[in-house]
């Protein structure tokens, strides 16, 4: 119980930086944002694969880490992977923003009782996918990882870690780090979904624009990271 309460702020401080990480790094948002809005029925499960994606790039970056603290080259190996989730973002860009230019919006009016109103209908001009689903969930684990090897997940995730006293309380950290994304990030993809489902219907002119901003976003935030 004792060992316990002494990592209870090691515990805490790496859940609480986990989360902050998700909502500061607007490259993670911006990543998860246009599959959340895309699928969203499943936005709190896209954000929740992100973040066991990322998870999984942290933690093998700590773990090597540890075992090598004076060897490895961290700094140039962050390098690279920055540059490659800056492609990644920059290709989620642009299949948000073909996306959102696939759908075509139309209304036709009707009377009913002697009282007229029209229907809005949606069309994408996209063939189906029986496995559309799913990619969505690969492609935000795939984005996850590159994430978690990339930018400032090695400050806030695993530089803390190397500087605690012992492996148990440096493992303890990088968990509860990793928790941390997890729950912001799926928390995030659950919120974004729902926001856009109450605010419209699949297919509407908001749903198009919407799609089309993240889109424009993910490209902008991955052009920065080149």
């Amino acid at each position: 119980m004792s060992q316990l309460t002494a990592l209870l702020p090691v515990l805490l401080s790496g859940l609480t930086t986990g989360v902050i990480h998700v909502f500061t790094g607007p490259d993670h948002l911006a990543a998860v944002a246009p599959l959340a809005v895309e699928k969203r029925d499943a936005g709190g499960r896209i954000g929740l694969t992100w973040g066991f994606g990322h998870s999984a790039g942290v933690i093998a970056v700590a773990l090597v880490a540890l075992l090598l603290r004076e060897l490895l080259p961290l700094e140039r190996l962050s390098t690279w992977s920055e540059r490659l989730v800056g492609v990644v973002l920059i290709a989620v860009g642009l299949w948000a923003v073909r996306k959102a230019s696939k759908i075509e919006v139309h209304g036709h009016a009707h009377a009913h009782q002697g009282d007229a109103h029209a229907h809005l209908h949606a069309h994408v001009d996209v063939k189906p996918h029986a496995h559309h689903r799913g990619e969505h969930v690969h492609a935000a684990m795939a984005i996850g990882v590159l994430h978690g090897f990339a930018g400032s997940a090695h400050f806030l995730g695993v530089l803390p870690a190397l500087a605690l006293p012992s492996r148990v309380a440096a493992v303890s950290y990088v968990l509860a780090f990793a928790a941390g994304t997890v729950l912001a990030m799926g928390g995030f993809g659950a919120m974004i979904a729902a926001v856009v489902t109450r605010t419209t219907i699949p297919g509407t002119r908001f749903y198009q624009g919407v799609l089309a901003v993240m889109g424009a976003l993910s490209i902008a935030v991955g052009v920065y990271w080149l």
